[in-house]
């Protein structure tokens, strides 16, 4: 059974995929726009660009921050 399309939503669990996708990457360092990039090339990433916006960018970020802490 496929896994369930990942959303904007999903932070916590964006998180965890971006922490084991990119382990040499500093979450707190990353502009939006990168974050973004890397979030849509998630495999399972299947959300519109379009409703992403900055605070959902802060939750994924602080997330991922508090995932490699």
């Amino acid at each position: 059974m496929p896994a369930q399309a990942l959303k904007w939503t999903d932070s916590l669990e964006i998180a965890i995929q971006l922490s084991e996708a990119h382990p040499d990457v500093d979450p707190a360092q990353l502009r939006f726009t990168a974050l973004m990039k890397m979030v849509l090339a998630l495999p399972g990433f299947s959300d519109d660009p379009k409703h992403c916006g900055e605070r959902i960018l802060e939750a994924i970020q602080q997330a991922w921050i508090d995932e490699v802490a």
